[in-house]
């Protein structure tokens, strides 16, 4: 055997090992792409399961919120109506705070002077009634 056969031998040798190994890694490679795609296709049919529960606590809850609507448009209305309340209830204190200070001046300056000067006239008839009988 020449030296030029010794080299092809060798590089045939390199060859096959290089074959035998990349056969190794395709073959691995293979079986992890088999269980990676198994395990895609459960994952997909458990997404489905989800998505379908999903879809059907969805359509539960509208038809839950549906339900209560009314009572939230309920409360609502009782809000809208119990700030006009408030409204009528402050016109109606501002009203009445108005009309009790117009009574509260008339009691302090008309009553008196209503009351006060036929009381002060008399006071003064009575004085002078008093002087003509001293004379």
């Amino acid at each position: 055997m020449s030296g030029g056969q010794i080299a092809g031998l060798i590089a045939a040798l390199a060859f096959v090992a290089l074959v035998v190994v990349i056969s190794i890694f395709l073959v691995r490679l293979t079986k992890s792409l088999g269980i990676i795609t198994n395990d895609i296709d459960q994952i997909s049919h458990e997404v489905e399961e989800v998505l379908a529960n999903a879809n059907v606590l969805l359509a539960d809850v509208d038809e839950k919120v549906k339900t209560v609507d009314p009572a939230f448009q309920a409360v609502a209305d009782l809000g809208l109506s119990v700030s006009e309340l408030n409204g009528a209830a402050k016109n109606l204190t501002n009203h009445v705070g108005k009309t009790t200070r117009n009574v509260r001046g008339f009691s302090r300056l008309g009553l008196v002077t209503m009351l006060g000067k036929p009381a002060w006239n008399s006071f003064k008839r009575h004085r002078a009634n008093k002087k003509n009988k001293t004379k």
